[in-house]
């Protein structure tokens, strides 16, 4: 990261890719009990600023602020940043409800806790339908019974997987799960809500949204022949009044032109 000045723009395309998926990776292993619910790097010419989302900010930035110094400092010796080129904050998130990180992250730590599969995947679905999202959907698989695999896919209210709504509308998260019988995969998906201010989600509506405007008033008829009426009064009389000034000023200009 420190000769990016030199690279291609195809190898900086790439660095910048490699180290999003790294330091994700390595914020995903240490901020999973925290909350964490991912991150957004910014660069400026001068420095590097990447932003940790989480549930539980205080936890990540530990007491003092010791803890997100730490990770501030684990990045900057992997990545060879100069000192001071890069900055960590953390950021909350405003409802836990709608982002599926967190939820998977949520369900993964039932899981290990012992509760049963059933129980657990339905609990994270009503408590982000009561989140105000429009839909979703918890995916497990495993062995999740017995020694034979199977999935399960428990799910709420709408749900569009397929087009622009799709990729713009769907939060998606994927967890593994390592139990005594084997690894369980979770994956989570919610379909956020339509906000004007885009706090909570999308700001443009969805493709099929169809919204009715009040008519207009429609003026009524005789006020309308009223008015016409009276602005061609207006102008006949502004017609008349300028022609007899123009009467009145000729006699004048002709006696002028005859000598009186």
């Amino acid at each position: 990261m420190a000769n990016r000045s030199k690279m291609s723009t195809k190898h900086k395309f790439v660095a910048d890719g490699c180290f999003y998926a790294e330091l994700n990776e390595l914020l995903t292993r240490e901020l999973a009990e925290d909350g964490y619910a991912g991150v957004e790097v910014r660069t400026t010419p001068h420095r590097t600023n990447i932003i940790v989302r989480a549930t539980r900010t205080q936890n990540v930035l530990g007491e003092k602020g010791q803890r997100i110094r730490e990770l501030t400092s684990v990045v900057q010796k992997r990545f060879n940043f100069d000192d001071g080129a890069v900055e960590l904050y953390a950021e909350r998130v405003l409802n836990r409800g709608l982002c599926a990180q967190a939820q998977a992250e949520s369900l993964k730590y039932k899981l290990l806790g012992g509760l049963a599969v059933r129980r657990a995947c339905y609990g994270v679905v009503r408590f982000v339908m009561e989140a105000s999202a429009k839909g979703c959907e918890v995916v497990v698989s495993g062995k999740l019974r017995g020694q034979r695999a199977k999935a399960m896919k428990f799910g709420d209210g709408y749900m569009i997987k397929t087009g622009h709504a799709g990729q713009v509308y769907t939060d998606t998260a994927v967890r593994h799960v390592l139990l005594r019988q084997g690894v369980i995969g979770i994956k989570v998906s919610i379909f956020l809500p339509q906000d004007p201010q885009g706090l909570v989600g999308p700001k443009i509506p969805l493709d099929d949204v169809v919204t009715i405007l009040e008519p207009k008033e429609e003026p009524n008829p005789e006020v309308l022949i009223q008015q016409q009426q009276a602005a061609e009064a207006a102008r006949i009389a502004a017609m008349e009044a300028a022609m007899a000034q123009a009467a009145a000023v000729a006699p004048v200009e002709a006696a002028a032109d005859a000598g009186y």
